[in-house]
């Protein structure tokens, strides 16, 4: 047993700007990616801007529409990462075991004690006060026995808050809530558990555990201990790096995409880096997954197993470009496409062959991967690339450039 603090910051985004800009402290500001660039989505907001209806992940002009006089401001990542750096050591005055979530999330396990409604608790109100007089950013602190639960008591008072969460009383303050509200039960997951009758995280705590690994596998499983505090997981330290389960890259094209061939290019170019990673990590894709967003906002997402594992960035876009020509109907132009290498395997692993291939091809495909990688590497990524890359391929002039939201949990 042990205490585990997990510590949300509030509004991050917003309020790290309102903090730079003190003009903007009291009114509706919300941090929005580049409307330019197609990401023009609302990344955080300022909790006067969410009593107007702009929430996370609205685009910019919805937001817009439900509060008019709201201001938009760029985000800049830079000072983020700072303020997240200066609230970690912080934490670090408490406890070595610190795991984070985002660039404004952590969890921090305080070490020699079990005492929550204590130690724990007096330990989080410190903390938080000590954030908001250092950095003049609030956070809230949920305080419990267990990774998830820390994290649901971080979301029920906000902001500025701590939140305790006892053995004892987990069932009373927990299992209440939307199922919804779990850590990493999406809008899909939430669907498969209503239909099992599964409404509440009480619901699915005294489910049949039988029946939740039949209809969702392992990760029911995993879910259904969530909700009985009987997962066991641990804070993991600063600096534990988890195993790389997918490698995968995406954009948001400036123009929608309106044929298959535009499409070719963009997983193509994708590709790229995807392939570039995987090698890095000396690891091989035994599957390729994509996910396509349509113009308003649709998602859908397939994928396929590889004939081989594979790091090569062209197969790669192959197998992802067949998946999507033969899925995909074309009802509405494309606006945003991901392409992912799954199911990795250490790339010395042994593979079985056959004697039905030739197995010639792919090894100079790998040769020639392997020497284009090599001169990016020395010479940069755009040094060479394929000749129909060349033209306007929809993206934004900066191709590394990533939009991090707000916490991974509400994906």
């Amino acid at each position: 047993m042990s205490v585990i603090l997990h510590s949300d910051l509030n509004c991050f985004y917003a309020s790290v700007e309102m903090n730079e800009q003190p003009q903007l402290k009291g009114k509706k500001v919300a941090v929005c990616g580049s409307t330019e660039n197609r990401h023009g989505i609302v990344l955080t907001a300022s909790y006067p801007a969410k009593r107007s209806g702009v929430k996370t992940g609205m685009a910019n002009w919805q937001a817009k529409q439900a509060c008019p006089g709201l201001i938009m401001v760029d985000p800049h990542y830079d000072l983020y990462l700072k303020y997240s750096r200066i609230v970690r050591r912080i934490y670090q005055r408490y406890s070595e075991v610190i795991e984070p979530f985002g660039m404004d999330e952590n969890w921090i396990q305080l070490p020699f004690t079990n005492d929550v409604e204590g130690i724990g608790f007096q330990t989080a109100e410190e903390i938080r006060k000590t954030v908001e007089s250092e950095t003049g950013l609030t956070v809230s602190i949920g305080v419990s026995f267990s990774k998830i639960f820390a994290k649901l008591g971080s979301d029920m008072k906000k902001p500025n808050a701590v939140t305790v969460i006892p053995r004892t009383e987990y069932k009373e303050k927990v299992w209440p809530l939307p199922v919804s509200d779990l850590l990493y039960v999406g809008p899909a997951t939430t669907r498969k558990l209503t239909l099992l009758g599964c409404q509440t995280i009480g619901d699915l705590a005294n489910a049949d555990p039988r029946l939740i690994r039949q209809k969702l596998g392992k990760n029911g499983i995993m879910l259904y201990q969530f909700a009985n505090g009987t997962d066991g997981a641990q804070v993991m330290p600063s600096g534990y790096v988890p195993p790389v389960k997918s490698v995968g890259h995406g954009i948001t094209c400036t123009r929608d995409l309106e044929s298959n061939y535009e499409v070719w290019l963009v997983l193509l170019e994708l590709a790229q880096d995807v392939g570039h990673r995987l090698r890095v990590n000396e690891i091989q894709a035994k599957a390729v997954q994509v996910s396509v967003r349509d113009k308003d906002l649709g998602w859908c997402q397939w994928q396929t197993p590889l004939v081989y594992p594979s790091q090569s960035p062209y197969e790669i876009a192959c197998a992802g470009y067949d998946l999507f020509r033969t899925r995909y109907t074309w009802l509405k132009p494309v606006r945003a496409l991901t392409i992912r290498g799954i199911n990795p395997i250490s790339e010395s692993a042994p593979v079985q062959l056959d004697i039905f291939n030739d197995y010639v091809p792919r090894g100079k495909q790998k040769d020639l991967d392997d020497a284009i990688d090599d001169i990016r590497r020395r010479f940069g990524n755009r040094a060479i690339f394929n000749a129909c890359l060349m033209g306007d391929l929809h993206m934004a002039n900066d191709r590394c450039e990533t939009v991090p939201m707000p916490s991974p949990m509400y994906q």
